[in-house]
């Protein structure tokens, strides 16, 4: 990702599943369980799409990892 690119930026760059997920959880502040229940989709898929698109955030703006 370019230097100085923004969170909205990295988020388009998403697939849009993905994209839309990380929304609800980070924008919108939905529980992964709240998720599931809203798309009709196993929590621990939702739960994998959260873990991954956030390592994936980090990645892309060049965050260090978390601990």
């Amino acid at each position: 990702m370019k230097q100085g690119a923004t969170i909205a930026d990295v988020l388009a760059s998403l697939p849009e599943e993905e994209r839309f997920i990380l929304t609800l959880n980070l924008l919108k502040g939905m529980s992964a369980a709240e998720i599931a229940a809203t798309l009709g989709v196993p929590q621990r898929s939702v739960d994998v799409v959260i873990s991954g698109g956030k390592a994936r955030l980090a990645r892309l703006l060049d965050f260090p990892p978390s601990v």
